[in-house]
């Protein structure tokens, strides 16, 4: 990735992004990030009703290594007939590359930014609209509907994520389901899958030592859950 730094312009945003090549994943993919991890702007306190801090503020803005992970597991997948969605979602790059290849996704997060940088990414990779919905795993959506395949990266990275995340999977979970996380080895790791076999998920995972760009050294695992009906006697 070679980072272009935008300016403000003419119309300041508040915060100073750039813009980045993202290869490995198929095509490129252009994408607008946040500069770095020093952005804030939050004029009307959106971030912080929704309980996102100073500190998690920058975190949606940023191109992670899982979710480039993410993003390679999605590029071959089988698609066809499911409703996906994508669980804190950030810059949606999975859910880019679902949409590319024509799959029936919704990206969701609870910064109240992500859509924005979502329709500014679609614009400049020329792709259609996207649908998008706002997903607090802390609270009920009711009217978010049901899932055949659920995503996620890097979403683990609090200790009390574990119960509230394998909540809010099962509530959007249809009754035959796959679960996709990938996961830098962390901790809570450990208690999300605990509770997700408690919920009667499967569960297997593959280590994952290198980027898409097979070069770049990473750390973690892509976790795979199912769950199907028991057939009646």
């Amino acid at each position: 990735m070679n980072p272009i730094i935008a300016g403000d312009g003419p119309m300041p945003l508040g915060y100073e992004v750039k813009f980045e090549t993202v290869r490995g994943n198929g095509a490129d993919l252009r994408m607008r990030s946040l500069l770095d991890r020093q952005q804030f702007h939050d004029p009307a306190g959106e971030a912080e009703q929704a309980g996102i801090s100073s500190a998690l503020w920058p975190l949606f803005g940023l191109l992670w290594p899982s979710g480039q992970v993410l993003a390679q597991a999605m590029q071959a997948f089988e698609l066809d007939g499911k409703r996906i969605l994508e669980l804190g979602c950030g810059l949606a790059l999975a859910s880019l590359v679902i949409h590319r290849r024509g799959g029936d996704v919704t990206a969701s997060d609870c910064h109240p930014l992500t859509e924005t940088f979502l329709k500014e990414n679609l614009r400049l990779n020329h792709l259609p609209p996207m649908k998008y919905r706002t997903g607090n795993w802390g609270r009920a959506v009711s009217d978010m509907g049901r899932f055949d395949l659920i995503i996620g990266s890097d979403v683990l990275y609090d200790r009390n994520q574990p119960q509230a995340l394998s909540a809010f999977i099962d509530e959007h979970s249809c009754s035959t389901v796959e679960v996709v996380i990938v996961d830098p080895d962390r901790g809570n790791i450990t208690g999300f899958n605990r509770r997700m076999q408690g919920l009667g998920y499967t569960h297997s995972q593959n280590r994952v030592s290198f980027l898409p760009d097979g070069a770049t050294a990473y750390k973690g695992r892509v976790h795979s859950y199912g769950r199907s009906p028991v057939p009646a006697a």
